[in-house]
């Protein structure tokens, strides 16, 4: 356990020692404000029953940019250490491929949680300035964060697992983003098709747009939970014995 906790904070120190981390949660900030902004403005035009959360978080603008998060916060993980032939030392020292796998995977995981932190000051701030009643109830606020940690912990065990396939960080992006592409894709097949076929259910089954929309109405379901943390465990278990096949063919 010390063992890794030490590369864990080794590998989370790499995100705040330079600009690159900074610049992604001013990102962060910047495009949950423009949501924000956009939900508040059409309120004004057109009232809703949909509260300001869930406003903000379900339109197709906050996929567009929520996507590439993670081709950009997992893209270095392994890649850029293959290519500097710092990983080969990392894999030839006295620890396990687990430690290794867990402290990656965990330190992106934790930056990610940290870029979230900010947005909730953000509603708040609404609150706070515009002397108005919350839109939103807390429920929804909870349900919101929780199924985006969810799915962080999922997308960012795929970007870990693309990370190890290559020693180009470029490639490793381009393969998370199509990955993720696919698995949102994958959750219009309802939607294009119809519901009448057979595996609707399946497909709806595995559609972030349908839980995040779920949650953010605050309705908490087990089934999206045991479904990201079963697939975060899956790609994981495979990134552990990609990065041991490379380590005893060495």
């Amino acid at each position: 356990m010390r063992t890794l906790l030490i590369l864990l904070r080794k590998e989370l120190k790499g995100y705040f020692h330079n600009p690159f981390g900074w610049v992604m949660i001013a990102l962060v900030v910047f495009f949950n404000g423009i949501g924000i902004s956009t939900s508040m403005k059409g309120f004004t035009e057109s009232p809703s029953q949909h509260s300001l959360v869930f406003a903000t978080f379900h339109s197709p603008v906050f996929w567009f940019w929520f996507l590439f998060i993670f081709p950009l916060i997992t893209m270095r993980t392994f890649a850029e250490e293959e290519r500097s032939g710092t990983l080969e030392t990392l894999l030839t020292a006295p620890v396990k491929t687990g430690q290794v796998v867990l402290s990656k995977y965990g330190a992106a995981l934790i930056f990610y949680v940290l870029m979230w932190v900010p947005t909730v000051f953000q509603f708040q701030i609404f609150h706070w300035v515009a002397e108005l009643p919350e839109g939103w109830t807390p429920g929804e606020l909870i349900g919101t964060y929780l199924i985006l940690f969810l799915m962080g912990a999922a997308f960012t065990a795929i970007g870990c697992l693309a990370s190890s396939l290559t020693s180009s960080q470029i490639i490793a992006g381009l393969l998370t983003l199509c990955l993720l592409m696919l698995i949102f894709f994958l959750g219009y097949v309802p939607v294009i098709w119809g519901g009448a076929f057979r595996g609707a259910g399946l497909f709806r089954h595995i559609s972030c747009q349908e839980h995040l929309a779920f949650f953010a109405r605050g309705w908490i379901d087990s089934r999206p939970v045991l479904y990201y943390l079963t697939l975060a465990g899956t790609v994981l278990f495979l990134t552990y014995h990609v990065v041991d096949y490379r380590r005893w063919k060495r």
